[in-house]
């Protein structure tokens, strides 16, 4: 071969090499896009517009709106719960993950969209849909966070997860820009046809930037598997079956699940529960609440980068320890918080810590993940653990708060949680290792 031929040769290889890096940006790109997306779903619809405007408005303020708000959340988590490790396991065996996804992004884009016609009268119907709404968004999740470990090295794994995160607080501060002119006048039944309007702008939202994955990433192909079929659907219980037998081998795996469940009990309810607990303990009104979950974001994006390379640095387990560390102390301040002023402090370190312990945990559950269960282990780590633990949180707090009287005290039992999974979390190793069988 002459230096002529060669050189073409190694040209050819190099531009190959630059296709392949550009290729894997876009897919990386239109990962972190989804993440972009379907965040402005999490904070309109879970964490701050509608549950108000469910209360306020559609249950006209009754107290049964409280107990209904709660039975909706937990009851979709419970529903998750359950189907998620069978579909995942479904996902893994058929390799048409994608399709689960789009299933779930829809449906919870069309619920969401319905949700514009909720009005007064409406509670039944208005739960129904939210609770569409919640389990596509949260079944959806499943099968987004697996294609981490295709999408990232073992070495940049934290950064990627926190670009997602990051991204996803960029998202919800975007949509609440976009529709703060709309509850300018509050969620109250008098503002009620531009709080619709809003539900509406956070479908379009959630589709417009959903888009880019499904048209960039790919499913891995497997010979003629479809993806709900009688073969499928007992494969995939046959693999629910041998993951919940053998999943104590995987020690670490099965600790970090346990610890999760526990501080991510704890994460869940203070997001549920947030823009109720400053609305009625503290009087916040509906622009203090815009300004102060704007904050919670802006911190979150800061704490999801910033934590990210610290997670590539140190490590997801001593991230991890170190957020649990900074919750506990976020909600000591936040029961002892009786000004809005350390309130809103009290949030943007709420908003660092929730970014940096959600980025942590899910490169430390890609870290302890087998690569060729990647869909069913997440559909354990955001089906079984993750939705379950929000069905115990919002009861425990409701619980409480209706028993003592005071949502302080509820806020103060929610210690316990963060307590136990720091425990457990300190007895977990980080580093993947292979099941131990029992003789």
């Amino acid at each position: 071969m002459d230096e002529g031929c060669l050189s073409r040769f190694f040209c050819i290889l190099l531009e190959c090499k630059e296709l392949l890096i550009a290729k894997q940006k876009y897919k990386v790109f239109s990962w972190l896009l989804f993440d972009f997306a379907n965040t402005s779903f999490s904070v309109m619809m879970v964490t701050f517009t509608f549950p108000l405007y469910f209360k306020n408005v559609i249950c006209n303020g009754s107290p049964s709106g409280d107990a209904l708000w709660g039975f909706s959340v937990s009851l979709s988590m419970l529903l998750v719960a359950l189907v998620s490790p069978v579909l995942g396991a479904a996902a893994d065996y058929s390799g048409k993950r994608k399709r689960f996804l789009l299933f779930f992004t829809l449906t919870s884009i069309i619920a969401t969209a319905l949700l514009s016609f909720s009005a007064q009268g409406m509670a039944i119907i208005a739960a129904l849909l939210f609770m569409m709404a919640n389990m596509g968004f949260e079944g959806g999740l499943v099968f987004y966070d697996a294609y981490l470990k295709e999408l990232a090295s073992d070495k940049s794994v934290g950064r990627v997860s926190g670009y997602g995160f990051a991204m996803g607080y960029l998202g919800a501060l975007s949509i609440l820009l976009l529709v703060k002119p709309l509850l300018r006048d509050g969620i109250v039944l008098a503002n009620a046809s531009n709080v619709q309007m809003s539900f509406l702008i956070s479908a379009i939202f959630f589709a417009l930037f959903a888009a880019p994955l499904f048209l960039v990433l790919r499913d891995e192909k497997k010979e003629n598997r479809s993806a709900i079929s009688v073969t499928a659907l007992v494969q995939s219980i046959r693999e629910v079956k041998h993951t919940i037998q053998h999943i104590l081998h995987y020690r670490d795996l099965a600790r970090f699940l346990l610890a999760y469940f526990f501080y991510n009990d704890a994460i869940i309810t203070i997001i549920a529960f947030s823009s109720i607990y400053a609305q009625n303990t503290l009087g916040f009104t509906t622009g203090e609440l815009i300004l102060f979950f704007m904050l919670v974001q802006t911190t979150a994006i800061v704490g999801s980068l910033l934590f990210g390379f610290i997670t590539d640095k140190i490590g997801p387990k001593r991230t991890i320890v170190i957020t649990l560390m900074i919750w506990i102390v976020v909600v000591c301040a936040a029961i002892f918080a009786n000004s809005k002023e350390l309130f809103f402090s009290t949030g943007m370190l709420a908003g660092i810590s929730m970014g940096s312990s959600q980025a942590a945990s899910r490169a430390m559950m890609t870290r302890l993940t087998p690569r060729e269960h990647l869909a069913e282990f997440f559909g354990f780590y955001d089906g079984s653990f993750g939705k379950a633990s929000a069905v115990v949180g919002p009861v425990v707090f409701g619980l409480v708060s209706s028993y003592a009287g005071s949502q302080k005290i509820a806020l103060a039992s929610l210690l316990l949680f963060f307590i136990i999974g720091l425990i457990v979390m300190t007895n977990v190793r980080s580093v993947y290792s292979e099941p131990v069988h029992q003789p």
